[in-house]
């Protein structure tokens, strides 16, 4: 936290200047044990935009509610530093399955089979289906087997990895 705060301080002003109001956003999202948390990140959306879809991801490469700064810390991981926070709170972890917002676990849980394993692990900044591009708006079931994938080959060896797949990976990042 305290080695990406110069960074983190930079886009947050440049966040503001685009777009004046608050710079950090709060979503709650599930963690282990199914239990409710406020992830933080940079803001990357104009002010009320997950009031107008609260339902509803950023998926679209120019979806008009994203700030042009927005793009480019999503392209690089830069809106998701914060949660460094989460992880010292020990609400996260660097790496486990990304937590998933509280209102579509409720919903993923009864459709998808082993869902709720996801949930024996505490949530990550990255995890082995955003080091391999199942983020955004991809194959549910892809990024769940990659999840149970890590769960059952988790280790240091493997995290060191997944950390450094993370550093180049920006495929489906919008």
């Amino acid at each position: 936290l305290f080695i990406f705060s110069p960074i983190i301080a930079v886009f947050c002003l440049l966040v503001y200047r685009e777009s004046p109001g608050p710079v950090f956003f709060l979503q709650e999202r599930t963690g282990r044990g199914g239990k409710p948390f406020k992830m933080v990140k940079i803001r990357s959306m104009h002010i009320g935009a997950e009031k107008k879809d609260h339902m509803t991801q950023s998926t679209l490469r120019k979806d008009a509610r994203v700030l042009k700064v927005g793009s480019l810390m999503r392209k690089l991981n830069i809106d998701e530093m914060p949660q460094f926070w989460n992880v010292l709170k020990g609400e996260m972890s660097l790496v486990g399955p990304r937590p998933e917002r509280t209102h579509h676990v409720n919903e993923l849980k009864s459709k998808i089979e082993y869902y709720n394993l996801r949930h024996t692990a505490k949530p990550g900044i990255t995890g082995w289906a955003q080091a391999n591009g199942w983020r955004g708006d991809t194959c549910l079931h892809s990024r769940i087997a990659c999840d149970l994938e890590y769960i059952e080959r988790a280790s240091l060896w493997f995290d060191m990895r997944i950390i450094l797949m993370t550093l180049k990976a920006s495929k489906n990042a919008y």
